[in-house]
């Protein structure tokens, strides 16, 4: 069954269990960090590098650009996908500085929950005036 995919807005209270998740909540607050400190309009390696000090700096273990291969009937196909960030080894996040999220995003971090077999991913775009427009969270 597909499950809706909807923007995580934090400073509301509908979404307030969201927000509280406490496998996303501290990385959502050092990605809203990054953000605060840069703004929308720069390169997705500069958020990348930039997260990952914010990361760092709060103690949150992270793998960056994590190989990927495809497994198809028993043979392993290196076809070059790379997760941005796997945090604390359970949370998979896909970082992006584009105009517009567009659905290849949405499939793109499921792609990943599924090959990875994590649970839970973020989708956070930087280029937007409040990183709360710009974040989705998706929990398999």
């Amino acid at each position: 069954m597909r499950q809706s995919l909807r923007p995580i807005h934090i400073e509301t209270e509908e979404h307030e269990e969201e927000s509280h998740d406490p496998r996303t909540s501290a990385i959502l607050g050092a990605a809203i960090e990054v953000h605060r400190h840069l703004g929308p309009g720069f390169l997705e390696s500069a958020y990348e590098e930039c997260l990952c000090h914010e990361l760092h700096l709060r103690g949150l273990s992270f793998q960056r650009q994590v190989d990927l291969p495809v497994e198809y009937k028993g043979l392993k196909l290196d076809c070059g996908y790379k997760i941005d960030l796997i945090v604390k080894d359970e949370v998979v996040l896909e970082l992006k500085a584009v105009e517009k999220l567009l659905p290849i995003h949405h499939a793109q971090l499921l792609t990943y929950l599924k090959l990875t077999k994590k649970r839970v991913g973020l989708l956070i775009n930087f280029n937007v005036p409040l990183l709360t427009q710009g974040v989705i969270r998706r929990v398999l």
